[in-house]
């Protein structure tokens, strides 16, 4: 009689690896030293802070694993909070880094982030950051899950309270202040200035036990909004305006327009309007006055026009037209070419695709309407990706291009077509 066969137990894999303490060792004094000089980073280590509180032992965060949260600023922000450790960090990521090929695999290998769809709520990427919390890893999370476009702390998911509760792990409050002024997200170029970057708070399990999600998730967010519409730092750039067209597409004079920056002028191209950008992140009008006196006012104002607008009635002729190359996402693994200079038409209630495929067997024509859009999202600094029928496409167009007005467009139609005429809420 033959025996059955036992199942082996499969050993499970750990995320957290000895190589990852390796390279951080190794790569420490380098990022230190290349953040100072390039983005003039003066980091507060959560060991200071320690000591400032007079915390040691059990209550140490520098010596436990605990969950930083940290406002979104630059495309260098994960290396600014890493600085203020000395173990390795394990960050929450867009799947958009793990979509590049060889370089995704040799990010995964080296640090090993954790990836997660940026516009869904993603079970697997929640699983991950438990597991990694039980291995004793320092996990990393924006909740704002973008950069912001304006110097303001973007909304937050609330979803970031109750994983904080089941964590059950100090959870360190990281402000990254001058951000936006040495690096806006709608720039190619840095600007010379000063970044600080410290611990505003540490909330420790003990004292959130109690707390309902909703009171933890205001503390979490009074914890980390930041304002950067301020003058009184100077940040130095011969190209201050340049590429502001990426963000802004609302002219107070002429409605929904296109911009052109050159130096540190931003022109309206329907009314001709110009406005400088000041080294104190303040802008002015060019031989006109200006009614706002940030990018964070002028970014509000075009937030709420679209939100009085019912952009259900602007359906006969495109609002706006872009060219844009296209790739199909392959998530986790690459960007397959889908069509080179792509014309895109951007309505109230759609998108209108002419392209050429990659192959150049012909022209095509698609549109895709905003009611079967199951996910949308602002890439880097001024990427596109549309998630349809469980396809993701990645537009990209040249440095001008603003992918952020289709994000905006999108939700507002999503709201009106729900009957939610009042919700604010435009996709950042």
């Amino acid at each position: 009689m033959e025996k059955s066969a036992k199942k082996k137990k499969v050993k499970k894999e750990h995320w957290i690896k000895f190589r990852h303490k390796v390279v951080w060792t190794l790569l420490k004094p380098v990022f230190d030293t290349y953040c100072r000089v390039k983005y003039g980073t003066h980091v507060k280590t959560f060991k200071d802070y320690d000591r400032e509180c007079g915390n040691s032992g059990e209550h140490c965060v520098n010596k436990k694993p605990c969950i930083i949260l940290y406002n979104h600023v630059t495309a260098f922000d994960q290396f600014f909070v890493a600085l203020s450790c000395r173990t390795p960090v394990y960050y929450v990521a867009t799947e958009d880094i793990f979509s590049m090929g060889f370089a995704s695999k040799l990010i995964k290998y080296l640090v090993n982030p954790i990836p997660i769809k940026k516009y869904s709520t993603d079970i697997k990427a929640l699983k991950t950051v438990l597991n990694v919390a039980k291995e004793g890893g320092i996990i990393s999370i924006a909740p704002e899950g973008n950069r912001t476009y304006s110097g303001r702390t973007c909304n937050m998911k609330d979803s970031i309270s109750p994983l904080c509760s089941k964590l059950k792990l100090p959870i360190v409050l990281l402000k990254i202040d001058g951000g936006y002024g040495v690096q806006p997200r709608w720039t190619d170029k840095l600007r010379k200035g000063r970044i600080d970057v410290s611990v505003s708070e540490v909330i420790y399990p003990d004292e959130f036990k109690n707390l309902s999600d909703s009171e933890l998730f205001e503390r979490i967010k009074t914890g980390l909004y930041l304002d950067e519409a301020r003058d009184t730092a100077v940040f130095k750039s011969k190209r201050k305006a340049e590429y502001l067209e990426r963000a802004i597409y609302t002219c107070p004079k002429c409605g929904f327009s296109k911009f052109e920056s050159l130096g540190d002028i931003t022109t309206c191209t329907g009314c001709g309007l110009k406005v400088k950008y000041n080294a104190d992140t303040t802008i002015e009008g060019v031989d006109n006055a200006f009614e706002f006196k940030y990018v964070a006012d002028w970014y509000e104002y075009q937030e709420k026009n679209l939100n009085s607008t019912d952009t259900r009635k602007l359906t006969e002729q495109p609002i706006y037209e872009d060219t844009a190359d296209i790739y199909k996402v392959i998530p986790y693994k690459k960007k397959e070419n889908f069509a080179t200079g792509a014309s895109i038409k951007l309505f109230g209630d759609r998108i209108e695709l002419e392209t050429e495929a990659a192959e150049g067997t012909g022209k095509g024509s698609r549109t895709i309407s905003f009611a079967e859009v199951s996910g949308i999202a602002c890439m880097g600094k001024n990427k596109l990706n549309i998630d349809v029928g469980g396809e993701i496409y990645q537009f990209k167009g040249d440095c001008h291009f603003n992918s952020l007005k289709y994000v905006n467009f999108c939700y507002r139609f999503k709201n009106l077509y729900k009957g939610e005429e009042n919700e604010q809420f435009l996709g950042l």
